[in-house]
């Protein structure tokens, strides 16, 4: 049975509930504030001393700290809106942002929902049900089928036309889970029946689909935005194919993968995708890339995106204030011609992960937080000194985004960016991505989806790069870099590191010259 969801409500408002927390409902509340609104917070019981709940003008407490009974929790959320007067809810990414029913109460409520209608986000939501929608207007979808898969015999008959490697994915899915490689007969009952369990079990719905699976593909996804008078746009690229267990470390825009040509296409095709569902407001076409020329549409992200930083930069369009703009019933003041592409941006996830431990999450005190600043550099986040990170959410708590002239450039900052990052008290991603940045295949742009799992000793290889340097290589290294009278051995006089290990000790592995080391193993040929 068709569900029916009622149509978008575009309206004046003043008062807006961010029904999220961290990074993104930091961001939302300060696109409220350069629009002259008022914003709203929700917070859990862990969170009472996040950043986001300071900076609302009013915020109430909608459960405990698990997800479950707070950010996921409809009859709370809307009766926090009812109790704060809002007139609007904006639900940032994650949580209930791709929740058509989420939506649908929201506008039930009397609120305008600041997103694309519930339909979009159900249509595509179902995957199978978006690879038809998308087909349909002329997107093209790696070979397999459209359809929810009958039983294991539906599979062996697409298997058959297909070929192998197949890749077995749940409608209804994302994240990386209810998915399954299938290279050969014998595995199909297998997989068959693992992924439909999975998909049951994470997302409430046993359907999937399958499709040619791509070896070593580049994933590339096209921001769109469109308005409620029928104005689409597209503005351009993001390259998020670095990634670790299907969760992006590294977005930049433009692709260096890419040419303009394909770029421009890519573009097109987007939109194509977008209207293919009638949809308001930002969103994501994302892309699977078996060569520089030839993409597959992959599935639609009908929110915000984490990574949305880096195309605000390139193009000098404020996607989270546009967001808000639609919403209240405004046209775009642009069109296609008007968007144009301005140097390079390049963004990397600090996560509270301890990179030396097979990435496990790392929560609490940040004892002292200090940011990186200067020309080009920009840092998204809700921590601050004296903050504790709750162990109950994801484990993003900082995006520094760059912007240069080229991709070099951007490496470049990037690089003195993550030498400036200051944070005692838990461990974080930050000397991996040091050590990406360094990686002579990363700088070359030579890398796949896979390449995190295929380098797994690039920090061992770090390691080694730093044991061998002089200490008279390491000073004129920090002196390159702008840290002036350094030394291997001496820390700066504030005794700031870039992490701690859990006895209180600094941790050498993270030290403040950490950036500085590698450049001279670099320029030294080591």
């Amino acid at each position: 049975m068709t569900k029916s969801y009622l149509p978008l409500k575009f309206a004046p408002f003043t008062k807006v509930l961010v029904a999220n927390r961290g990074e993104i409902g930091v961001r939302i509340i300060r696109a409220c504030r350069d629009l002259g609104l008022s914003p709203l917070a929700v917070y859990s019981t862990a969170d009472v001393h996040s950043r986001h709940v300071s900076l609302a003008d009013a915020a109430v407490c909608i459960g405990a700290g698990p997800s479950s009974e707070s950010y996921l929790n409809v009859p709370n959320i809307l009766a926090a809106a009812k109790a704060l007067g809002a007139e609007a809810v904006h639900p940032g990414f994650g949580f209930l942002s791709e929740n058509a029913d989420f939506a649908n109460a929201i506008l039930q409520a009397g609120m305008v929902w600041i997103g694309p209608s519930p339909q979009s986000i159900h249509d595509m939501g179902d995957k199978t049900v978006a690879k038809r929608k998308v087909t349909a207007a002329g997107v093209p979808c790696s070979p397999g089928k459209n359809e929810p898969l009958k039983d294991v015999d539906d599979l062996r008959t697409v298997a058959k036309q297909v070929g192998y490697p197949l890749i077995l994915k749940a409608a209804a899915g994302g994240g990386g889970r209810g998915m399954r490689v299938v290279r050969a007969d014998a595995d199909l009952a297998p997989a068959f029946d693992a992924c439909t369990r999975e998909a049951q079990s994470y997302f409430g719905n046993a359907e999937v689909f399958c499709e040619r699976y791509i070896e070593r593909p580049r994933h590339v996804e096209i921001q769109v935005l469109a308005d409620g008078k029928g104005n689409t746009v597209h503005l351009f690229d993001r390259d998020c194919t670095i990634q670790r267990r299907h969760q992006k470390l590294i977005e930049e825009a433009p692709s260096s993968y890419i040419d303009e040509a394909t770029r421009h296409a890519m573009g097109e095709v987007a939109v194509k995708a977008a209207q293919s569902v009638g949809y308001v407001n930002a969103g994501t076409v994302e892309f699977i890339l078996e060569s520089p020329t030839q993409y597959y549409f992959m599935e639609m992200n009908t929110r915000i995106q984490v990574e949305h930083p880096v195309t605000e930069i390139v193009t000098g369009i404020d996607l989270v204030q546009w967001q808000l703009r639609v919403a209240r019933g405004e046209a775009l003041t642009f069109r296609q011609p008007d968007i144009r592409l301005q140097g390079h941006a390049m963004e990397t996830r600090v996560n509270a992960e301890d990179a030396y431990n097979g990435f496990r999450p790392n929560p609490g005190l940040v004892s002292h937080v200090e940011f990186p600043a200067g020309p080009g550099v920009r840092v998204d986040s809700h921590i601050y000194s004296g903050y504790r990170i709750p162990e109950f959410y994801d484990s993003m708590i900082a995006k520094l985004i760059v912007h240069g002239v080229d991709r070099i450039d951007c490496m470049n900052k990037m690089r003195r960016a993550l030498g400036e990052f200051r944070l005692e008290g838990v461990e974080t991603s930050v000397p991996y991505v040091q050590a990406l940045m360094e990686d002579p295949r990363f700088r070359e742009g030579d890398y796949t989806t896979r390449y995190v799992e295929e380098n797994e000793d690039l920090l061992a290889r770090a390691e080694k790069a730093r044991g061998e340097l002089t200490p008279e290589q390491a000073v004129a290294a920090a002196l390159r870099v702008g840290v002036a009278q350094a030394s291997v051995s001496t820390p700066p006089s504030d005794g700031a590191v870039v992490g701690t290990r859990h006895s209180g000790e600094p941790d050498k592995r993270n030290d403040w010259n950490y950036t500085a080391r590698l450049e001279a193993t670099r320029r030294a040929g080591g």
